[in-house]
């Protein structure tokens, strides 16, 4: 279990040069509330940022140092995991990235990059991702759980369920399985060249009695041809060699390609978001009259000017995803290409390993056929000698042939390893093992809720939910509170899932903005009750900017407040 005590920061974002600190563990439910822009959410930046070096929301790293002072970024989280105490500190302007572990500072000898993967894989065992569907819910650019693509919902389920080491060992096996084939194909390749030593052994016994000369005549042409077959091997070494150096300036831009494939899609995933929400919107303008809320009639002028401004806002990002969708192809047209170059380059390397290999083969033909005839000048050869040469060479083949059957039987093992740490293997069978459990965790979160539907994932992550009456609806179908209700739920459940696993287990839940928008005050009543009863062990903050109503239910308050253009606590 990963226990946080604490978070100090300055000069991050709108903090100044003195000191925020928190004590993420002191109360089981902290209210932190503050004007807009006071500085409420920059302590989720700041935590996001000290663990994996990137901000909560969208903030580039050259943004988040204070404007004003513009140097001495600063962000510290201490946290406990068994018996260890651990810190982190992290810093912009200077950079400073230090992992302390019981006062002591850990090897920084590696890069920053090995240091950051050390931290995420040994230490904390949770990534960015899944730390923020555990312990993070808030309305910034976080995509909930139901808004993420079936394959991302998957990997979220895959790293709470501590899963994703299969498919690491199958990206493993994969390369095995390719070095294995290369074996085979050298055993084989072994197996022709003994076979061919065998059939010029015999011969050459036949021949034995002939003429002397006349033999060591026709090996020296052998040696002859055999020379030319290695000046020939090498041209084509040369000529292979560049053309796989051709290939390799093809795909010079594979890392840039592939990081822009990847800011492509989660741009994809942000515009239908953002889409979404302005024709929800639009549909509310045009379908009603009057607002829900305080029951008074919506001014015509008013309704009309938004329904325009959100038609256009949807026709704005329907043109940009159309151009999205465009630019996507076209990189994923670009990967394709680079997958086939690099196919091509290897075919390149396993070409050039066989014209090496015929290179050693053929110069140790050589050799034995010029010691053949430096034997029959000094007229000491004996065809006793002979037929023990080629005794050797049956025993090499059957040496071969051994190693052969045994490369065959590895790789079959191989596959069948392979095959079970595939999405369809292993993963699925623990996966569909979990879901019952899951399913059962959300229905019983939601109906704490007093939300009662029926929801249901299955193993592709597509959900089904129905109501009382059997209608059947999907999370879009839902309003923003009947959607914050699905997300808590699931929240919850990767939490309880988390501890029954013991892979992100934790005291920390941070809540963002969630009162603001989309509870109402039976809804917030609601929600108290379950921090209440199902949280009250952890250490829950929850941030609002409607600390009026809220105040009074929480035994801790945390107030920021901006003070001559810094944040601070009030």
């Amino acid at each position: 279990m990963i226990h946080f005590k604490k978070i100090r920061y300055k000069n991050f974002l709108s903090t100044g040069q003195q000191f925020i600190e928190i004590q993420l563990d002191r109360s089981s439910k902290t209210l932190v509330v503050g004007e807009n822009g006071a500085g409420k959410s920059t302590m989720l930046d700041a935590l996001c940022f000290g663990l994996f070096q990137r901000a909560f929301r969208n903030i580039k790293k050259d943004q988040m140092v204070n404007s004003i002072n513009e140097k001495d970024c600063v962000v510290e989280v201490e946290f406990l995991i068994g018996q260890n105490e651990y810190k982190i500190v992290r810093g912009i302007k200077p950079n400073i990235f230090e992992i302390w572990c019981n006062n002591v500072m850990l090897n920084q000898d590696a890069a920053v990059r090995d240091y950051q993967k050390h931290l995420e894989t040994t230490i904390l065992k949770l990534n960015f991702r899944s730390f923020t569907q555990v312990v993070i819910l808030g309305n910034a650019s976080f995509v909930p759980f139901m808004q993420l693509s079936s394959r991302h919902r998957r990997n979220v389920v895959e790293e709470i369920l501590d899963i994703e080491i299969f498919s690491k060992m199958n990206f493993m096996l994969r390369t095995k399985v390719q070095a294995q084939d290369e074996l085979i194909k050298q055993s084989d390749f072994n197996s022709q060249l003994i076979e061919g030593k065998i059939d010029s052994q015999k011969k050459h016994i036949e021949d034995l009695s002939g003429n002397n000369q006349q033999f060591i005549d026709k090996k020296k042409l052998e040696i002859q041809k055999a020379q030319t077959d290695i000046d020939n091997y090498q041209l084509d070494i040369d000529r292979v060699s560049a053309e796989k150096i051709a290939l390799q300036n093809e795909i010079i831009d594979e890392t840039k390609i592939n990081n822009k494939y990847k800011q492509l899609h989660n741009m994809e995933a942000k515009l239908e978001n953002t889409c979404s929400k302005h024709k929800k919107d639009l549909e509310f303008f045009e379908t009603h009259n009057d607002c829900p809320t305080c029951q008074q009639t919506i001014d015509e002028a008013f309704k009309s000017t938004m329904i325009d401004k959100k038609k256009n806002k949807v026709v704005e990002i329907d043109s940009a995803m159309g151009q999205l969708v465009k630019e996507i192809n076209t990189t994923e047209t670009r990967l394709t290409k680079i997958n086939e170059t690099m196919v091509a380059i290897r075919e390149k390397e396993l070409l050039i390993n066989r014209y090496e290999t015929s290179i050693s083969e053929i110069k140790k033909y050589m050799t034995i056929k010029q010691n053949e005839i430096d034997e029959l000048s000094d007229d000491k050869f004996t065809t006793g000698v002979a037929t023990g040469q080629l005794t050797q060479l049956q025993e090499q083949l059957t040496e071969a042939d051994t190693v052969k059957v045994k490369y065959k039987e590895e790789k079959n093992y191989l596959d069948t390893a392979r095959y079970l740490m595939q999405d369809t293997g292993i993963k699925t069978k623990i996966i569909k093992q979990y879901l019952p459990i899951m399913n059962q965790l959300i229905n019983k979160n939601l109906a704490d809720m007093d939300f009662f539907v029926n929801f249901t994932l299955d193993d592709g992550f597509k959900e089904t939910i129905k109501s009382r009456h059997r209608d059947v609806f999907n999370y879009h179908s839902f309003s923003e509170g009947e959607k914050l209700r699905i997300d808590l739920s699931i929240l919850f459940t990767w939490r309880e899932i988390a501890k029954m696993k013991n892979s992100m287990n934790t005291n920390l839940l941070i809540l963002d903005e969630i009162f603001d928008s989309s509870l109402d005050a039976s809804g917030t009543d609601e929600f108290m009750r379950i921090l209440t009863n199902k949280l009250a062990k952890e250490n829950v903050f929850v941030i609002s900017h409607k600390g009026d109503t809220l105040i009074d239910k929480f035994p801790s308050i945390l107030k920021f407040e901006k003070y001559k253009n810094f944040t601070r606590m009030a």
